[in-house]
């Protein structure tokens, strides 16, 4: 177990939900209205936006991937060490993906608190946001396909 998961357990950022697994697809429906969103805003030239929106999506899909496994989440850093530790170390997902999703945290973050973006970086996370949903869609539907 990876000392992040772990001190996200420890301080109740990740939790144990019996819930969780239900709200799972309502998460990734919500990844997928985002992710419209993102490139929307990308083909109106709205960088900041399409960025921001590119970000929630990549967020969204990954929540759902955590809650398929039972697990809630009270931080964004936490849902990242969610995904390494729940799919990255059983090789469920190529740790790239990983990478892409703090990428997208740090251009989200950027743009909502110091009006910094980019048009290369907005193209850069709604092409990522499209391969992390795609992922995460191939995952989801892996773990239905176990029960």
């Amino acid at each position: 177990m990876s000392r992040d998961f772990k001190n996200c357990l420890d301080k109740k950022k990740l939790y144990r939900s019996d819930a969780a697994k239900a709200l799972a697809g309502k998460e990734f429906t919500s990844a997928g209205d985002d992710l419209a969103e993102a490139e929307l805003s990308l083909s109106q030239k709205r960088y900041k936006w399409a960025t921001i929106q590119a970000y929630y999506a990549m967020f969204h899909a990954a929540r759902a991937m955590i809650y398929s496994r039972g697990y809630r989440e009270r931080s964004h850093f936490c849902v990242v060490a969610g995904i390494e530790h729940l799919f990255g170390d059983e090789k469920l997902i190529d740790l790239k993906w990983v990478r892409a999703l703090t990428n997208a945290m740090s251009l989200r973050e950027d743009a909502d608190y110091s009006d910094a973006f980019s048009p290369e970086g907005a193209e850069v996370s709604v092409g990522k946001a499209k391969g992390f949903l795609q992922e995460a869609k191939r995952i989801l539907e892996g773990v239905r396909e176990k029960k």
